[in-house]
Protein backbone atom coordinates (compact mmCIF):
# COMPACT_ATOMS: atom_id res chain seq x y z
CA UNK A 1 0.00 0.00 0.00
CA UNK A 2 1.39 3.41 -0.94
CA UNK A 3 1.07 6.37 1.39
CA UNK A 4 -1.57 7.96 -0.82
CA UNK A 5 -3.79 4.87 -0.63
CA UNK A 6 -4.24 4.94 3.15
CA UNK A 7 -7.84 5.62 4.20
CA UNK A 8 -9.29 5.59 0.65
CA UNK A 9 -12.93 5.85 1.76
CA UNK A 10 -12.15 8.83 3.97
CA UNK A 11 -10.35 10.57 1.11
CA UNK A 12 -13.14 9.83 -1.37
CA UNK A 13 -15.77 11.33 0.93
CA UNK A 14 -13.74 14.49 1.46
CA UNK A 15 -13.07 14.92 -2.25
CA UNK A 16 -16.75 14.53 -2.92
CA UNK A 17 -17.49 17.34 -0.44
CA UNK A 18 -14.90 19.58 -2.09
CA UNK A 19 -16.64 19.31 -5.44
CA UNK A 20 -18.86 22.02 -3.98
CA UNK A 21 -15.80 24.25 -3.46
CA UNK A 22 -13.81 24.47 -6.70
CA UNK A 23 -10.76 26.62 -7.36
CA UNK A 24 -12.95 29.61 -8.16
CA UNK A 25 -14.39 29.57 -4.64
CA UNK A 26 -11.00 29.75 -2.92
CA UNK A 27 -9.74 32.27 -5.47
CA UNK A 28 -12.60 34.64 -4.64
CA UNK A 29 -12.11 34.14 -0.91
CA UNK A 30 -8.42 34.98 -1.25
CA UNK A 31 -9.10 38.00 -3.45
CA UNK A 32 -11.57 39.38 -0.91
CA UNK A 33 -9.33 38.45 2.02
CA UNK A 34 -12.38 36.73 3.44
CA UNK A 35 -12.95 33.64 5.57
CA UNK A 36 -14.15 30.44 3.83
CA UNK A 37 -17.21 30.25 6.05
CA UNK A 38 -19.27 28.00 3.76
CA UNK A 39 -16.45 25.48 3.38
CA UNK A 40 -15.60 25.34 7.08
CA UNK A 41 -19.29 25.04 7.93
CA UNK A 42 -19.66 22.14 5.48
CA UNK A 43 -16.67 20.38 7.03
CA UNK A 44 -18.09 20.97 10.51
CA UNK A 45 -21.64 19.81 9.73
CA UNK A 46 -20.29 16.68 8.05
CA UNK A 47 -18.36 15.88 11.23
CA UNK A 48 -14.88 16.16 9.75
CA UNK A 49 -13.61 18.61 12.38
CA UNK A 50 -14.84 16.35 15.18
CA UNK A 51 -13.12 13.14 14.13
CA UNK A 52 -10.98 13.08 17.30
CA UNK A 53 -13.85 13.72 19.71
CA UNK A 54 -15.03 10.49 21.41
CA UNK A 55 -18.32 9.04 20.23
CA UNK A 56 -19.88 9.55 23.66
CA UNK A 57 -19.59 13.30 23.04
CA UNK A 58 -20.87 13.21 19.47
CA UNK A 59 -17.62 12.80 17.59
CA UNK A 60 -16.20 9.98 15.48
CA UNK A 61 -13.78 8.73 18.12
CA UNK A 62 -10.91 8.43 15.65
CA UNK A 63 -7.23 9.29 16.02
CA UNK A 64 -4.66 11.77 14.85
CA UNK A 65 -3.99 9.63 11.78
CA UNK A 66 -7.53 10.12 10.48
CA UNK A 67 -7.51 13.78 11.47
CA UNK A 68 -4.32 14.25 9.50
CA UNK A 69 -5.97 12.82 6.40
CA UNK A 70 -8.75 15.39 6.73
CA UNK A 71 -6.23 18.24 6.88
CA UNK A 72 -4.19 16.80 4.02
CA UNK A 73 -7.22 16.50 1.75
CA UNK A 74 -8.39 20.05 2.49
CA UNK A 75 -5.12 21.35 1.05
CA UNK A 76 -4.85 18.75 -1.67
CA UNK A 77 -8.31 19.76 -2.90
CA UNK A 78 -7.14 23.36 -3.26
CA UNK A 79 -8.26 24.78 0.07
CA UNK A 80 -6.33 26.13 3.03
CA UNK A 81 -6.67 24.12 6.22
CA UNK A 82 -5.29 27.10 8.14
CA UNK A 83 -8.88 28.33 8.27
CA UNK A 84 -9.97 25.43 10.47
CA UNK A 85 -7.06 23.28 11.64
CA UNK A 86 -6.97 24.91 15.09
CA UNK A 87 -10.00 22.98 16.26
CA UNK A 88 -8.26 19.68 15.53
CA UNK A 89 -5.30 20.24 17.84
CA UNK A 90 -6.81 22.75 20.28
CA UNK A 91 -9.39 20.25 21.42
CA UNK A 92 -6.59 17.82 22.28
CA UNK A 93 -5.82 19.83 25.41
CA UNK A 94 -9.43 19.54 26.48
CA UNK A 95 -9.66 15.88 25.51
CA UNK A 96 -6.56 14.78 27.38
CA UNK A 97 -6.52 17.11 30.36
CA UNK A 98 -10.01 18.57 30.83
CA UNK A 99 -12.31 17.47 33.63
CA UNK A 100 -15.31 15.26 32.98
CA UNK A 101 -17.56 18.26 33.57
CA UNK A 102 -15.63 20.39 31.07
CA UNK A 103 -15.81 17.64 28.47
CA UNK A 104 -19.56 17.23 28.95
CA UNK A 105 -20.03 20.99 28.78
CA UNK A 106 -18.02 21.72 25.65
CA UNK A 107 -17.30 18.66 23.51
CA UNK A 108 -20.86 17.82 22.34
CA UNK A 109 -21.38 21.40 21.17
CA UNK A 110 -17.97 21.47 19.48
CA UNK A 111 -18.81 18.20 17.72
CA UNK A 112 -22.17 19.53 16.50
CA UNK A 113 -20.71 22.84 15.37
CA UNK A 114 -22.65 24.91 17.90
CA UNK A 115 -19.33 25.93 19.45
CA UNK A 116 -16.02 26.50 17.67
CA UNK A 117 -12.66 26.06 19.37
CA UNK A 118 -10.39 27.48 16.69
CA UNK A 119 -8.03 29.65 18.76
CA UNK A 120 -5.09 29.07 21.08
CA UNK A 121 -3.39 31.96 22.88
CA UNK A 122 0.25 31.08 23.53
CA UNK A 123 2.68 33.23 21.51
CA UNK A 124 3.67 36.67 22.79
CA UNK A 125 5.44 39.54 21.00
CA UNK A 126 8.50 39.60 23.28
CA UNK A 127 8.98 35.84 23.69
CA UNK A 128 8.06 34.19 20.38
CA UNK A 129 8.72 30.47 20.67
CA UNK A 130 10.47 30.88 24.04
CA UNK A 131 7.19 29.91 25.68
CA UNK A 132 8.54 29.56 29.21
CA UNK A 133 9.26 33.31 29.28
CA UNK A 134 5.66 34.39 28.66
CA UNK A 135 4.61 37.49 30.58
CA UNK A 136 0.81 37.18 30.48
CA UNK A 137 -0.30 36.51 34.03
CA UNK A 138 -3.40 34.99 35.61
CA UNK A 139 -3.80 35.82 39.30
CA UNK A 140 -6.43 33.97 41.31
CA UNK A 141 -8.83 36.21 43.19
CA UNK A 142 -11.60 34.28 44.90
CA UNK A 143 -13.48 32.20 42.37
CA UNK A 144 -11.88 33.93 39.38
CA UNK A 145 -8.54 34.44 37.67
CA UNK A 146 -7.62 37.95 36.53
CA UNK A 147 -5.56 38.00 33.34
CA UNK A 148 -3.22 40.76 32.17
CA UNK A 149 -0.79 40.71 29.26
CA UNK A 150 -0.56 40.41 25.52
CA UNK A 151 -0.57 37.72 22.82
CA UNK A 152 0.28 37.87 19.13
CA UNK A 153 -0.39 35.75 16.02
CA UNK A 154 -3.54 34.33 17.57
CA UNK A 155 -5.64 32.99 14.72
CA UNK A 156 -9.35 32.74 13.94
CA UNK A 157 -10.60 34.75 16.92
CA UNK A 158 -13.32 36.20 14.66
CA UNK A 159 -14.57 32.70 13.84
CA UNK A 160 -14.22 31.02 17.20
CA UNK A 161 -16.37 30.87 20.31
CA UNK A 162 -13.69 29.51 22.62
CA UNK A 163 -9.94 29.93 23.06
CA UNK A 164 -7.31 27.91 24.89
CA UNK A 165 -5.13 30.39 26.83
CA UNK A 166 -1.71 29.85 28.41
CA UNK A 167 -0.82 32.25 31.22
CA UNK A 168 1.67 32.32 34.06
CA UNK A 169 0.02 31.69 37.44
CA UNK A 170 3.26 31.54 39.45
CA UNK A 171 5.99 34.13 38.85
CA UNK A 172 9.05 32.81 37.04
CA UNK A 173 11.28 33.74 40.00
CA UNK A 174 9.23 31.50 42.29
CA UNK A 175 9.50 28.22 40.34
CA UNK A 176 12.31 25.66 40.34
CA UNK A 177 12.02 25.00 36.60
CA UNK A 178 11.04 27.66 34.10
CA UNK A 179 8.52 25.26 32.51
CA UNK A 180 6.55 25.24 35.76
CA UNK A 181 4.01 27.78 36.99
CA UNK A 182 1.99 28.17 33.77
CA UNK A 183 -1.66 27.20 33.50
CA UNK A 184 -4.20 26.54 30.78
CA UNK A 185 -7.66 28.09 30.65
CA UNK A 186 -10.62 27.85 28.32
CA UNK A 187 -11.91 31.31 27.49
CA UNK A 188 -15.42 32.18 26.33
CA UNK A 189 -14.59 34.77 23.68
CA UNK A 190 -18.08 36.26 23.64
CA UNK A 191 -17.73 37.11 27.32
CA UNK A 192 -14.08 38.18 27.05
CA UNK A 193 -14.02 40.54 24.05
CA UNK A 194 -14.79 44.04 25.21
CA UNK A 195 -14.76 42.90 28.85
CA UNK A 196 -11.01 42.97 29.43
CA UNK A 197 -9.83 41.55 26.12
CA UNK A 198 -9.14 43.63 23.00
CA UNK A 199 -8.53 42.19 19.52
CA UNK A 200 -6.37 43.88 16.87
CA UNK A 201 -6.29 42.08 13.46
CA UNK A 202 -2.90 41.68 11.74
CA UNK A 203 -2.94 42.05 7.97
CA UNK A 204 -0.46 39.67 6.36
CA UNK A 205 0.76 38.31 3.03
CA UNK A 206 -1.41 35.21 3.33
CA UNK A 207 -5.19 35.40 3.67
CA UNK A 208 -4.86 34.06 7.21
CA UNK A 209 -7.06 35.45 9.96
CA UNK A 210 -4.70 36.28 12.81
CA UNK A 211 -4.59 38.86 15.59
CA UNK A 212 -2.87 40.59 18.45
CA UNK A 213 -4.66 40.32 21.80
CA UNK A 214 -4.50 42.63 24.81
CA UNK A 215 -5.67 41.60 28.29
CA UNK A 216 -6.55 44.24 30.85
CA UNK A 217 -7.97 42.66 34.01
CA UNK A 218 -9.88 39.99 32.07
CA UNK A 219 -11.78 37.81 34.53
CA UNK A 220 -12.01 34.07 33.88
CA UNK A 221 -14.04 31.75 36.15
CA UNK A 222 -11.79 29.44 38.16
CA UNK A 223 -13.80 26.48 36.82
CA UNK A 224 -12.31 27.24 33.38
CA UNK A 225 -8.86 26.12 34.53
CA UNK A 226 -7.93 22.97 32.61
CA UNK A 227 -6.14 20.35 34.68
CA UNK A 228 -3.89 21.38 37.56
CA UNK A 229 -2.64 24.88 38.11
CA UNK A 230 1.01 25.21 37.11
CA UNK A 231 1.02 22.22 34.74
CA UNK A 232 -0.05 24.13 31.63
CA UNK A 233 3.23 23.93 29.73
CA UNK A 234 3.20 20.14 29.97
CA UNK A 235 -0.40 20.07 28.72
CA UNK A 236 0.43 22.38 25.81
CA UNK A 237 3.20 20.06 24.60
CA UNK A 238 0.62 17.35 23.80
CA UNK A 239 -1.25 19.82 21.65
CA UNK A 240 1.92 21.05 19.95
CA UNK A 241 2.88 17.52 18.87
CA UNK A 242 -0.57 17.10 17.34
CA UNK A 243 -0.32 20.55 15.75
CA UNK A 244 3.02 19.82 14.11
CA UNK A 245 1.86 16.48 12.81
CA UNK A 246 -1.33 17.96 11.36
CA UNK A 247 0.65 20.81 9.78
CA UNK A 248 2.92 18.18 8.23
CA UNK A 249 -0.15 16.56 6.70
CA UNK A 250 -1.31 19.92 5.33
CA UNK A 251 2.11 20.46 3.76
CA UNK A 252 1.91 17.02 2.18
CA UNK A 253 -1.49 17.95 0.79
CA UNK A 254 -0.01 21.14 -0.65
CA UNK A 255 2.98 19.33 -2.10
CA UNK A 256 0.78 16.78 -3.84
CA UNK A 257 -1.44 19.56 -5.18
CA UNK A 258 1.61 21.33 -6.65
CA UNK A 259 3.07 18.16 -8.15
CA UNK A 260 -0.22 16.98 -9.63
CA UNK A 261 -1.04 20.39 -11.13
CA UNK A 262 2.46 20.77 -12.52
CA UNK A 263 2.64 17.28 -14.00
CA UNK A 264 -0.69 17.84 -15.73
CA UNK A 265 0.43 21.19 -17.09
CA UNK A 266 3.76 19.69 -18.25
CA UNK A 267 1.91 16.99 -20.19
CA UNK A 268 -0.38 19.51 -21.89
CA UNK A 269 1.86 22.53 -22.48
CA UNK A 270 3.66 22.29 -25.83
CA UNK A 271 6.70 24.36 -26.75
CA UNK A 272 8.98 23.69 -29.74
CA UNK A 273 6.49 21.07 -30.97
CA UNK A 274 6.76 18.85 -27.88
CA UNK A 275 5.24 18.77 -24.38
CA UNK A 276 7.52 20.50 -21.89
CA UNK A 277 7.18 17.44 -19.67
CA UNK A 278 9.34 15.55 -22.15
CA UNK A 279 12.31 17.66 -21.09
CA UNK A 280 14.39 16.33 -18.23
CA UNK A 281 14.82 19.89 -16.97
CA UNK A 282 11.10 19.82 -16.20
CA UNK A 283 10.81 16.13 -15.32
CA UNK A 284 13.57 15.89 -12.75
CA UNK A 285 12.44 18.68 -10.34
CA UNK A 286 8.91 17.24 -10.39
CA UNK A 287 10.17 13.73 -9.74
CA UNK A 288 12.33 15.03 -6.91
CA UNK A 289 9.38 16.91 -5.37
CA UNK A 290 7.28 13.74 -5.49
CA UNK A 291 10.03 11.63 -3.89
CA UNK A 292 10.58 14.09 -1.06
CA UNK A 293 6.84 14.34 -0.41
CA UNK A 294 6.48 10.58 -0.12
CA UNK A 295 9.47 10.37 2.22
CA UNK A 296 8.06 13.14 4.44
CA UNK A 297 4.73 11.32 4.52
CA UNK A 298 6.35 8.27 6.10
CA UNK A 299 7.45 10.38 9.06
CA UNK A 300 3.93 11.84 9.29
CA UNK A 301 2.49 8.34 9.71
CA UNK A 302 5.13 7.46 12.29
CA UNK A 303 4.27 10.54 14.36
CA UNK A 304 0.55 9.71 14.14
CA UNK A 305 1.16 6.14 15.20
CA UNK A 306 3.08 7.19 18.32
CA UNK A 307 0.67 9.98 19.25
CA UNK A 308 -2.38 7.74 18.96
CA UNK A 309 -0.61 5.13 21.12
CA UNK A 310 0.01 7.86 23.77
CA UNK A 311 3.76 7.44 23.38
CA UNK A 312 6.46 10.09 23.22
CA UNK A 313 6.49 11.59 19.72
CA UNK A 314 8.16 14.99 20.04
CA UNK A 315 11.06 14.11 17.74
CA UNK A 316 8.86 12.44 15.16
CA UNK A 317 6.29 15.26 15.13
CA UNK A 318 9.01 17.86 14.69
CA UNK A 319 10.80 15.91 11.98
CA UNK A 320 7.55 15.28 10.12
CA UNK A 321 6.79 18.99 10.13
CA UNK A 322 10.31 19.87 8.98
CA UNK A 323 10.39 17.36 6.13
CA UNK A 324 6.86 18.08 4.93
CA UNK A 325 7.28 21.87 5.03
CA UNK A 326 10.51 21.52 3.07
CA UNK A 327 8.84 19.23 0.52
CA UNK A 328 5.86 21.53 0.04
CA UNK A 329 8.01 24.64 -0.37
CA UNK A 330 10.25 22.95 -2.93
CA UNK A 331 7.20 21.62 -4.76
CA UNK A 332 5.78 25.15 -4.79
CA UNK A 333 8.95 26.55 -6.34
CA UNK A 334 8.95 23.76 -8.90
CA UNK A 335 5.32 24.54 -9.76
CA UNK A 336 6.14 28.20 -10.38
CA UNK A 337 9.08 27.22 -12.58
CA UNK A 338 7.06 24.63 -14.50
CA UNK A 339 4.24 27.06 -15.23
CA UNK A 340 6.59 29.92 -16.08
CA UNK A 341 4.73 33.21 -16.41
CA UNK A 342 1.38 31.51 -15.89
CA UNK A 343 2.54 30.52 -12.41
CA UNK A 344 2.15 34.16 -11.42
CA UNK A 345 -1.37 34.45 -12.85
CA UNK A 346 -4.09 34.29 -10.21
CA UNK A 347 -6.35 32.19 -12.42
CA UNK A 348 -3.94 29.24 -12.15
CA UNK A 349 -4.01 29.33 -8.32
CA UNK A 350 -0.30 28.51 -8.11
CA UNK A 351 0.64 31.91 -6.67
CA UNK A 352 -2.06 31.64 -4.00
CA UNK A 353 -0.97 28.23 -2.83
CA UNK A 354 2.66 29.34 -3.15
CA UNK A 355 2.02 32.09 -0.57
CA UNK A 356 0.06 29.78 1.69
CA UNK A 357 2.65 27.03 1.90
CA UNK A 358 5.54 29.48 2.45
CA UNK A 359 4.12 30.14 5.91
CA UNK A 360 5.11 26.68 7.11
CA UNK A 361 8.83 27.45 6.98
CA UNK A 362 8.13 29.91 9.82
CA UNK A 363 5.01 28.74 11.64
CA UNK A 364 3.77 27.18 13.77
CA UNK A 365 7.45 26.55 14.57
CA UNK A 366 10.37 27.63 12.44
CA UNK A 367 12.65 25.13 10.75
CA UNK A 368 15.59 26.45 12.80
CA UNK A 369 13.85 25.64 16.09
CA UNK A 370 13.18 22.12 14.86
CA UNK A 371 16.85 21.67 14.00
CA UNK A 372 17.77 22.91 17.47
CA UNK A 373 15.30 20.47 19.04
CA UNK A 374 16.70 17.50 17.15
CA UNK A 375 20.30 18.53 17.86
CA UNK A 376 19.64 18.74 21.59
CA UNK A 377 17.02 16.08 22.28
CA UNK A 378 17.95 13.45 19.70
CA UNK A 379 21.68 13.93 19.14
CA UNK A 380 22.53 14.95 22.71
CA UNK A 381 24.31 18.15 21.72
CA UNK A 382 24.53 21.12 24.13
CA UNK A 383 21.53 23.46 24.18
CA UNK A 384 22.21 26.31 21.76
CA UNK A 385 19.97 28.94 23.35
Amino acid sequence: MTNQERYPELRAALRDLFKRFPDEYFRKIDDARAYPEACVDALTRAGWLAVMIPQEYGGAGLGLAEASVVMEEVNRCGGNAGACHGQMYNMGTLLRHGSDEQKRRYLPKIASGDLRLQSMGVTEPTTGTDTTKIKTTAVKQGDRYVVNGQKVWISRIQHSDLMILLARTTPLKDVKRKSEGMSIFIVDLHQAIGQGMTVKPIRNMVNHETNELFFDNLEIPAENLIGEEGKGFKYILDGLNAERTLIAAECIGDARWFVERSARYARERRVFDRPIGQNQGVQFPLAEAHIETEAADLMRWRACELFDAHQQCGAEANMAKYLAAKASWEAANTAIQTHGGFGFACEYDIERKFRETRLYQVAPISTNLILSYVAEHVLGLPRSF
